[in-house]
């Protein structure tokens, strides 16, 4: 028969591989099925997999989060409630008072939505990252996690790639994991240095967080799109949800596409 220390610490057990997870699951489709969120953002669910996705990057609700450059806040509505009450979620963004008349229409934007719903979005704090002038997200060594989807090729055209991989492995603590989610490219054809297309070759992007220190741990398909084949006249901007330049007729046809294709890596900072 088991003594109590050990039927103790078979709950525990238990606890940690079977309850505690399902829990977790049960969180993040409640909150991804939110009233907070949109008819409109829902429906994007089938091409992002938000849930795949930050389970596969292995997030939890009592981390510290870094989402770079949420823009409208798609991420933001599944990632700051589900840490909420035991987590941290800190937007690496624009300032409101910036000098820049885009960074801040885009920073009163995020706001807006984050004072749509105050008490799930009470716990988040406001980093600023506005490359080359000011990357300021957080103290250095103290984020458990730090999250980027589909911003590789914005930085390219800036050309500020190198610094901002090295200002995220600066805040990541030892040990801290880097999720990436960008447009795919055709890894046949060289890539472009300012990815003017919006699409990133896989290895390219690799290489960029290793230059930095990462360590590559792993890719998923959970954002895969073999309809795609990238060979789209404004690029990425031609699929849904943007159909850049494109008349009624050809949006059908272009809407059958889908979404880009998309590569998902998962980097760790070495402990």
């Amino acid at each position: 028969m088991l003594n109590y220390t050990s039927k103790l610490l078979f709950f525990f057990i238990l606890f940690f591989q079977f309850i505690l997870p399902i829990t977790v699951a049960q969180s993040l489709d409640e909150i991804i099925q939110g009233e907070h969120r949109s008819d409109q953002n829902k429906l994007r669910n089938e091409a992002r997999h938000p849930k795949e996705t930050l389970e596969f990057f292995g997030i939890g609700n009592t981390m510290t989060v870094v989402e770079v450059w949420p823009s409208a806040g798609w991420y933001t509505e599944v990632i700051a409630p589900y840490l909420n009450d035991s987590g941290q979620y800190i937007s690496a963004s624009f300032d409101v008072n910036t000098d820049s008349e885009y960074f801040g229409k885009m920073a009163k934007r995020f706001q807006s939505k984050l004072d749509e719903y105050p008490d799930l979005y009470n716990n988040i704090k406001h980093g600023v990252l506005e490359a080359p002038d000011r990357i300021e997200i957080a103290d250095a060594n103290s984020v458990d996690m730090l999250l980027t989807f589909r911003n590789i090729h914005n930085w390219m055209a800036r050309g500020q790639t190198e610094m901002m991989f090295n200002g995220f492995y600066k805040v990541l603590k030892p040990g801290g994991i880097l999720g990436v989610v960008e447009h795919r490219g055709d890894s046949s054809i060289p890539q472009d240095p300012k990815a003017k297309s919006g699409y990133v070759n896989q290895d390219y992007a690799i290489a960029l967080a290793e230059k930095a220190g990462f360590i590559f741990e792993a890719s998923s398909e959970i954002n895969a799109n073999p309809n795609d084949d990238k060979s789209h006249r404004e690029g990425v901007w031609t699929l849904p949800p943007t159909y850049r330049s494109l008349s009624d007729e050809e949006k059908i046809d272009f809407k059958n596409i889908g979404e880009s294709d998309r590569f998902t890596l998962r980097f760790r900072k070495p402990e």
